[in-house]
């Protein structure tokens, strides 16, 4: 292996020119006093392996996992919990989708993040993951990246973010309760994620030029999602939230003239096709528009620590690859007779074209205007996002970007016939939307927080607009903004959700409760509707709902969704069953199934009554704090206790619990960041650990109780106020050489 990366980096080294004093590409490390990395380096290229060799420094455990999620190989020191995700990968066939990208790139590109991933192996091999004390709880030792692995990381990390799971949620639905009940359910669920993110020009800000803020909402992991980072070369001086694993800085960044943001679009561009598959002799074939055709594939096994190894049978149609089912499977849920289909293939784009739309990324670090990042991220494929962009000569930018095929409505709702020449993909895409600042229905003023607003051609769930109608009404309630002010915003704790069901609560006759009902009706009726970490009130109202959650789930007209034979016991893939578990759904759904929907209106008030009492029993007095609490994914879990947090699904402070199963939650702002256009010193970021994913390093949870309050730490980028931090000794002792 030594000899084969020795070939690879010699041939980068030919190829871009950059010199490898002391053994690595040069560039130099600072920190500032929260232990971000700031990098310096003499060209773009240099400056890309200098990110990856920090970033293994600071986080050579996650990007082991996340290299391994890419593989397919994660259940090998993760065991079982790893296994159906590893099954996914191989049958989706993520590492050879990343290889085809890769291949697909402009030269220039390729080598940009070939010199990204040999930065990680180099780090790795210089000694980074001896830090990580995961590597020997789980037995593993690193590997070195492929050039393409930094892709790979990309398709992982996104392959469910657009949520195609929801339309097996959609296909039950619609065969359960017919296709009536599925705009009740068109919310975001409890499977997808999504972000804040505003724009005030300088009409409405202190300086007079423009302020970006807001804060990304993703399932929050520890290590966390986002790595706040600095980087810098001729031409280039950049700061953001990059992505670990991923070179340069996708989402979130401020060159200093010109400073962008997204929010995931909601966009539907995926699809999935019902598949008739059978096996002949030693072929599999599928029956397509014209007729039986035979298909591609092959098994695979992995490994999986204390358990058998799984084998998976890899089968990939004209259409995708086979995510449900198989040649050998029998029906899929719902279908019946000769020609009923028995399997399930995804199809995306980056699959089908080879593209995901990395260009952007190199662009993006030397952008100077808007108009740069416009172009930039006219190569973006996926995920579909809206995004925001100001610079300091007052451009300004608000449009999706991304890849949105172009094909008949019923695919964005369900899977669809596979036999069917109708549902293919046509060769164009679909236009995307872009609104002009004349034509911002605030002056001054642009919101995006995945509601149904500039990217509604593009999808079919969005989230409700409570949480844009929140920042809208904050932000024009005055002038005069400045960027630490925006941490109110980020904060903000209103629940506006709760009107439907309070107002039901106000239509009870309290002459018809017992005193307990009555006492708590009027407690909730007076409360502010705020869900801060001490308000008794709003642990009542969380108590209350929940068992209104809980009661319209047993009731007979929801019956088929909720029983034993729901569709999350029907036999799908269990990484799929966070998309179709009901009860999860109906919490999300609540305000439609309160004012409309299969319960008729007399039995939604009974409901609510009958669900008032059982709340009314437990006359606790605990605060909103002690309920909700941080429950952030980790590969390998710590034990730690997280802390208590304000907010809800549908606030500004969107920490999104499932009501009617657990008031904890994993779903929250994985950063907050407020770009200031005037000084870019004054910006302010924060993220929910710290800058290290090392246990016990100093900045592993440094910025936790800051998160935890939304405080905000200073953007520094003068490298007069930094740090330098010697770089380790290159050595060949480690295996990832």
């Amino acid at each position: 292996m030594r000899a084969e990366r020795a070939e690879r980096a010699e041939r980068a080294e030919r190829a871009d020119g950059v010199g490898r004093a002391g053994g690595r590409p040069g560039f130099e490390l600072f920190r500032d006093d929260w232990g971000i990395p700031h990098v310096r380096a003499g060209g773009a290229r240099e400056l890309a392996y200098g990110q990856g060799y920090v970033t293994a420094l600071d986080r050579a455990w996650q990007l082991h996992v996340e290299q391994h999620r890419v593989l397919g190989t994660s259940a090998a020191f993760l065991g079982a919990d790893a296994a159906d995700w590893d099954g996914l990968a191989r049958r989706t066939r993520l590492a050879d989708t990343a290889r085809r990208c890769y291949e697909r790139m402009d030269a220039g590109t390729a080598a940009w993040v070939a010199a990204y991933a040999e930065g990680v192996s180099d780090a790795l091999a210089d000694g980074a993951h001896e830090r990580a004390p995961e590597f020997a709880r789980t037995g593993s030792e690193p590997s070195a990246w492929e050039p393409w692995t930094p892709l790979g990381v990309w398709l992982s990390t996104h392959l469910l973010f657009a949520g195609f799971p929801a339309k097996l949620w959609r296909g039950e639905l619609t065969r359960r309760l017919g296709p009536d009940a599925v705009p009740l359910f068109a919310t975001d669920g409890p499977g997808t994620a999504g972000s804040n993110g505003w724009l005030v020009t300088g009409d409405r800000t202190a300086s007079g030029a423009a302020l970006l803020a807001g804060d990304p909402h993703r399932f929050i992991e520890d290590p966390g999602v986002y790595q706040q980072i600095h980087l810098a070369s001729p031409g280039c001086d950049v700061v953001g939230l990059a992505v670990p694993g991923v070179p340069g800085l996708a989402h979130f960044g401020h060159t200093g003239q010109v400073a962008w943001a997204i929010t995931n679009a909601m966009a539907d561009y995926q699809d999935l096709y019902r598949e008739r598959l059978r096996r002949t002799g030693g072929a599999v074939e599928a029956y397509g528009p014209g007729g039986w055709e035979e298909v591609a594939a092959h098994t695979e096994t992995y490994q999986v620590a204390g358990g058998e190894p799984v084998t998976v049978e890899v089968v990939e149609t004209e259409r995708g690859t086979v995510v449900v089912g198989g040649p050998d499977a029998g029906p899929l849920p719902g279908e019946e007779g000769e020609e009923a289909a028995n399997a399930l293939a995804l199809r995306h784009h980056p699959r089908v074209s080879g593209r995901l739309g990395f260009e952007t990324l190199p662009a993006l670090l030397t952008a100077r205007t808007v108009a740069d990042v416009s172009a930039a991220v006219d190569h973006w494929v996926e995920p579909v996002n809206v995004l925001l962009a100001a610079d300091t000569e007052g451009g300004l930018l608000h449009r999706a970007a991304g890849y949105v095929p172009r094909r008949p409505a019923a695919n964005r709702l369900g899977p669809v016939p596979a036999w069917e020449a109708g549902h293919a993909w046509r060769d164009e895409p679909e236009p995307l939307p872009e609104a002009p600042a004349g034509s911002w229905a605030d002056p001054g003023l642009a919101v995006m927080a995945n509601e149904r607003g500039l990217a509604g051609p593009l999808g079919t769930e969005f989230a409700p607009p409570y949480r844009a109608d929140r920042i809208r009404a904050l932000l024009t309630a005055r002038t005069g903004w400045r960027a630490g002010e925006m941490a109110a915003v980020h904060t903000d704790t209103y629940l506006a959700s709760a009107r439907p069901l309070l107002a039901l609560l106000g239509r009870l006759d309290p002459a018809g409760l017992g005193e307990p009902a009555r006492r708590l009706r009027e407690r909730l009726l007076g409360w502010d509707r705020h869900m801060e970490t001490g308000s008794v009130d709003a642990a009542r109202y969380a108590a209350f709902r929940a068992e209104v959650v809980r009661t319209l789930a047993a009731h007979p007209a929801l019956a088929g969704l909720t029983g034993p034979a729901g569709p999350a016991a029907d036999g799908y893939p269990p990484v799929f069953r966070p998309w179709l578990f009901a009860t999860a759904r109906i919490a999300y759904a609540l305000e439609s199934l309160l004012t409309g929907g299969p319960v008729p209106e007399d039995e939604r008030l009974a409901l609510v009554a009958a669900a008032l009492e059982t709340a009314a029993e437990d006359d606790s007095e605990l605060p909103w704090g002690a309920l909700h609490r941080l429950a952030p994914w980790q590969a390998v879990a710590s034990g730690e206790e997280w802390p208590s947090v304000g907010g809800d699904h549908d606030c500004v402070l969107s920490t999104s619990s499932l009501p009617g199963i657990t008031h904890l939650f994993a779903r929250g702002p994985a950063a907050r960041y407020v770009w200031d256009l005037a000084r870019r010193e004054d910006s302010l970021w924060a993220v929910p650990f710290g800058a290290s994913g090392v246990p016990g390093d100093p900045h592993a949870r440094d910025q936790l109780p800051l998160w935890r309050e939304g405080g905000l730490v200073p953007v520094v980028t003068d490298f007069a106020r930094l740090r330098p931090v010697p770089l380790p000794t290159p050595s060949d002792r480690s295996p990832a050489r």
